[in-house]
């Protein structure tokens, strides 16, 4: 799995760091989304994808990486 975010499209409504604050951050200026890691592990999985669900801008995307 791969973490995208969308800063610019980001309304810092912070769903993402209640959701999964080991992935997720936000700027203390203006509370935009900060990526903490683009490749969580596995067992934070779910809650990434939550994030990316619950997020009201979209700004999150989830990408699957195939296996080698």
């Amino acid at each position: 799995m791969k973490v995208v975010i969308d800063q610019h499209k980001c309304v810092a409504s912070g769903q993402c760091v209640l959701t999964a604050p080991e992935v997720f951050d936000q700027r203390e200026e203006d509370g935009i989304v900060v990526l903490l890691t683009e490749t969580p592990p596995e067992g934070l999985v779910d809650d990434v994808r939550q994030a990316a669900a619950l997020c009201p801008a979209q700004a999150i995307w989830v990408k699957e990486q195939a296996e080698e």
